[in-house]
């Protein structure tokens, strides 16, 4: 089974439909509820096992809902919006929370930011809303990263034999999402550019 783009079906076109209460959509909203719990888990209890535990729950919900949007057709318009909105929320809120917990410097959660604080001006600005650009591979395998280091960097705070090594190995998935974080943001922002360059020439040549 191929690990970006699983459950599509050659030959037929997703459509994304109106419908809001669906499977995805659900999964979606779970994981915009690991937030709050991984943020408790990890500055009030201390508890770095358990925020692990809750960081895998929201990497495979994430993989899931599009496989089953994909596989089982139930892309949505609502799910093509809260989505990624659901996949940025978790990665700063959990970027914050390991930064005042001391496990990651402030500089990893700028890396963050930045691209995604241009990408929201200029979204404001030439859309007034979402954009309705779709999600490149970079962009994908960015967020796959991005979920696998983080609780690989979290595992590495625990008492192990091997916490050295896990720490290391982590920073290295993590430098290589934040690569593809700012390659992403650099391909959507031309991306936003050209779609809003060509909306107004086509609102100028209709006016």
């Amino acid at each position: 089974m191929k690990f970006i783009g699983a459950g599509s079906r050659p030959g037929r076109p997703q459509v994304d439909h109106d419908v809001v209460f669906t499977i995805p959509n659900l999964l979606t909203v779970v994981r915009f509820m690991g937030v709050p719990l991984f943020i408790w888990l990890v500055l009030a209890q201390k508890e770095y096992g358990a925020g692990v535990v809750v960081l895998a729950v929201m990497a495979g919900t994430d993989w899931i809902d599009g496989y089953v949007a994909r596989r089982f057709d139930q892309a949505s318009k609502l799910g093509r919006v809260l989505d990624p909105i659901a996949d940025r929320l978790a990665m700063i809120a959990v970027a914050v929370t390991l930064v005042i917990a001391g496990v990651v410097h402030w500089l990893y959660l700028a890396a963050l930011v930045v691209p995604d604080a241009v990408l929201l001006v200029l979204t404001l600005s030439l859309f007034h809303g979402h954009p309705d650009l779709p999600v490149s591979v970079v962009g994908k395998v960015r967020t796959g990263l991005l979920l696998l280091g983080t609780p690989m960097l979290v595992l590495s705070r625990l008492e192990t034999g091997f916490s050295d090594g896990l720490f290391i190995a982590a920073w290295i998935v993590l430098g290589l999402g934040l690569l593809g974080h700012w390659i992403a943001a650099y391909n959507y922002f031309w991306a936003m550019l050209r779609k809003g360059r060509a909306r107004s020439s086509h609102d100028d040549g209709t006016a």
